[in-house]
């Protein structure tokens, strides 16, 4: 487990090294990877009502807001729920997504907790995307294939943005210091890296194969790794 995980939302240090996600989001290029990502999906914006997103693990939602930012002028009117296990997300950062036409909505709880139920009424579903940021590594064995489940259960297309198990990647964990972040994110950015993925390992837990989904996975930049997975027969989401 990551430091930040074990502190409390109010600590000084978690909210500090929540600052420093940021930085570290930029410093990694995050932003740009997941545009990118998204763009090149195939599943089209449905004309009827507004494209559903979820973001699982989604933090202070300050990531997604740039993202949708970028995409606001092509994707307009976009109903997003943001899943964080800790309520972190202000209610300005609610409006400045509100500015730029997307709807967004804070959902307090345990993605574990929502894939346990997918045969309930608890969550609410499907989505056309959902969209995971630095997330998937806290999870390995089970849990990463229940999540991964929910994911392929409730979805018509997934993106994860991970990080990438490498010794470059490991190498600029050591680094991160330079960039100003705290002592929890000097830790966590160790631990991640060596929580990350490579090669196809994301792709291989994929619950449904063939014909179903067109799954690729892939590095990005410097640090980053990607799975990307759409189901099959749907076309354009960019237009």
């Amino acid at each position: 487990m990551e430091v930040l995980d074990g502190l409390p939302a109010d600590h000084p240090d978690a909210i500090r090294s929540r600052r420093d996600l940021r930085r570290v989001h930029h410093a990694m290029g995050t932003r740009g990877i997941v545009l990118r990502g998204l763009r090149a999906m195939t599943a089209r914006h449905p004309k009827a009502r507004p494209l559903r997103v979820l973001e699982i693990g989604a933090g202070d939602g300050s990531l997604m807001l740039g993202v949708a930012q970028a995409l606001a002028p092509s994707w307009s009117g976009v109903d997003l729920t943001l899943l964080d296990r800790q309520a972190l997300i202000s209610p300005h950062t609610i409006t400045r997504y509100q500015e730029v036409g997307w709807t967004a909505t804070q959902a307090v709880g345990d993605v574990l907790d929502w894939a346990a139920d997918l045969g309930g009424n608890a969550v609410q579903a499907p989505w056309d995307l959902i969209v995971a940021n630095l997330f998937l590594h806290h999870f390995e064995g089970a849990q990463l294939d229940s999540i991964l489940r929910f994911v392929a259960h409730k979805s018509l297309g997934f993106l994860a943005c991970e990080p990438r198990r490498n010794w470059l990647a490991l190498a600029g964990s050591h680094l991160i210091g330079a960039i100003g972040v705290n002592h929890v994110t000097r830790e966590d950015s160790v631990l991640s890296v060596h929580a990350g993925f490579n090669g196809h390992e994301l792709s291989a837990r994929w619950p449904h194969q063939g014909k179903l989904w067109n799954v690729q996975e892939y590095s990005a930049g410097l640090f980053s790794h990607c799975l990307r997975a759409e189901r099959t027969g749907l076309t354009g989401l960019n237009g």
